[in-house]
């Protein structure tokens, strides 16, 4: 994979802690810088918080693109979209997340943990990645 964005912000909720660990560990060896803003634990957390740190790190231009996992991915999409220049795309397959990229110059990946696989996720943020806007 040859990504386009050298700085990923990354957060979950409870739902995705674990395919977040999976896709902070995947983006590093990668050799792509990830800033983690959480959570930190599989301790129950209210999802509209976490959205906001990345669309916040966006807004700041601390991070070139961002990445939400929650259980469908919809939630955190439907947060991040209230604000300003963000454009959250729930993928689920390889043409929403090319499409996404390609038509809706879509900043931020929202994924469903508990609708992907891991290596269908890592495949989807591959594509994601890689995939420039036309």
């Amino acid at each position: 994979m040859k990504s386009l964005f050298k700085k990923v912000s990354l957060s979950s909720d409870h739902a995705g802690y674990r395919l977040k660990n999976d896709v902070k560990k995947f983006l590093l060896e990668k050799k792509i810088k990830v800033l983690d803003l959480g959570p930190f634990t599989e301790n129950s957390v209210d999802y509209p918080d976490f959205a906001r740190k990345v669309v916040r790190n966006l807004s700041l231009r601390k991070s070139d693109i961002g990445i939400l996992i929650c259980g469908s991915g919809t939630g955190m999409a439907m947060t991040a979209n209230k604000s300003r220049k963000i454009r959250a795309a729930v993928c689920y397959n390889h043409a929403s997340t090319r499409l996404s990229r390609q038509h809706n110059n879509a900043n931020i990946l929202a994924l469903g943990a508990r609708l992907l696989n891991k290596a269908k996720a890592l495949k989807l943020i591959s594509i994601f990645l890689s995939t420039k806007f036309e």
